[in-house]
């Protein structure tokens, strides 16, 4: 068998033992070792297994994940979700669909700190589910609206992804933030929209409640306040170059942590409980990122970026017919594996195709675009069926909603995101506009 073949060959041998829930990290290393050794016999892995792990995992741009990690950790255990909801409610359950509204805006301020989609999700629906069911939403609006709010986690910044996409294609990680914000903040608007339209159409779905005060939402408002500094402060200080990502994410974590010390019913239980978390989650992506290390060695051997680079010359395809057939795949991918699987597997192959295509950008530009189009459509792939893992665990939290309702309920904001992504790709200057502004 030939290298170009033996790399196609690889793809369906790692998507079923995906299937057989064999775990992402380690299905990537045994199938990137064995087709090495297949074209290069051992000797390159036992050089792998000496040197990549310590060149990889002594990356300095790899400490960003576990601190983020921690501030997320440290954000769900001091009731910041509930805080969060609790004021977007006041600020908007008074108009018909308001609380759903306000659930989305409370994933989008969790998401910021939190980083991760499902973790965003599974806060926000014990958090929010009981109070949108207690107020007669729908089975559908309610869990829909969870699933498709906890997608911001993957976009808005700060985000593991999103990292880990500028740690894979060598990109600028504060720059990549700061184009993330204006796509984030689309999302989270074209969300809220998509719920507006949808009460208005079914009216029994999503009911008002009493209008809040303007000293009641003060006096909710007083409970966030310290987060929002520190977010700000994070991000501002990262944009304005007062310090790296990674120092920018010890003092979100460090800002959480003291909000947590002084909770009272933050003990040294609660401490270890929240490292422990931590750890194993660095640990886990970590595996992966090692796993993806031997993969994308093994790809890089079977020249089968090169092959793919060579058909679409060959074809003359115009570049944004070969973006458009990407972002066509990732969100039929997107309905059999989870994100971090499906960056990892395939940004190897594409990035380095997407980078000899003239889209007249500069290299940096078109990189910072394609990756936001690609966490986007990746996000889109959290609550498309039949996997949606967003939608499994919303799901599985309202035991009287069917599965059915739910994914008829995160429909208007599947349409949200299509007409997203089309404004996106038709449109880069609105991704690339703070990047170019603050150069």
């Amino acid at each position: 068998m030939d290298r170009e073949t033996l790399g196609i060959v690889a793809f369906p041998v790692l998507f079923i033992m995906l299937a057989l829930r064999v775990p992402i990290g380690l299905a990537m290393l045994v199938v990137g070792s064995a087709g090495t050794a297949m074209i290069a016999g051992w000797s390159p892995i036992f050089s792998q297994v000496k040197t990549s792990a310590w060149h990889l995992f002594s990356n300095y741009s790899l400490s960003v994940i576990p601190l983020f990690l921690l501030m997320g950790n440290f954000a769900s255990r001091t009731g910041m979700s509930e805080a969060l909801f609790k004021f977007a409610s006041s600020c908007l359950g008074h108009r018909r669909g308001g609380v759903a509204m306000a659930a989305i805006g409370a994933c989008a301020g969790f998401g910021a700190v939190c980083g991760s989609s499902l973790a965003t999700a599974a806060t926000m629906g014990k958090v929010a589910l009981p109070e949108l069911r207690r107020l007669g939403y729908s089975g559908s609006l309610s869990t829909g609206a969870l699933a498709a709010g906890g997608t911001l986690g993957i976009l808005i910044p700060p985000s593991v992804i999103l990292i880990i996409y500028s740690i894979l294609t060598e990109q600028n990680i504060a720059k990549m933030f700061l184009a993330a914000l204006v796509p984030g903040l689309l999302a989270a608007g074209g969300y809220i929209l998509a719920i507006a339209i949808f009460v208005r159409l079914y009216p029994s779905s999503g009911r008002a409640r009493e209008r809040v005060s303007m000293l009641g939402r003060l006096g909710y408002f007083k409970d966030i306040w310290h987060v929002v500094l520190i977010f700000t402060f994070m991000l501002s200080g990262i944009y304005l170059g007062w310090f790296t990502p990674t120092e920018g994410a010890a003092v979100g974590a460090a800002g959480t942590g003291l909000i947590a010390v002084f909770k009272p019913d933050f003990g040294f239980r609660a401490l270890m409980e929240v490292i422990e978390s931590t750890a194993i989650t660095s640990a886990m992506i970590f595996l992966v990122l090692l796993g993806a290390e031997f993969f994308n060695a093994f790809i890089a051997l079977t020249q089968l970026p090169i092959l793919l680079a060579n058909f679409v010359v060959d074809g003359n395809f115009t570049p944004l017919v070969v973006v458009a057939a990407i972002l066509v795949l990732y969100l039929f991918l997107g309905c059999l594996m989870d994100s971090m699987a499906m960056i990892l597997l395939t940004i190897p192959v594409f990035f380095p195709l997407i980078m000899t295509l003239d889209f007249g950008m500069s290299p940096e530009e078109t990189a910072i675009w394609f990756g936001i189009l690609t966490l986007i459509v990746v996000e889109v792939g959290l609550i498309t069926p039949p996997v949606g893992l967003n939608v499994f665990i919303i799901n599985k939290m309202a035991v009287d909603v069917r599965i059915s309702d739910t994914f008829r309920g995160v429909l208007p904001f599947l349409i949200s995101d299509i007409i997203r992504v089309a404004v996106l790709f038709s449109f880069p200057a609105i991704t690339l506009f703070l990047i170019r502004l603050f150069p």
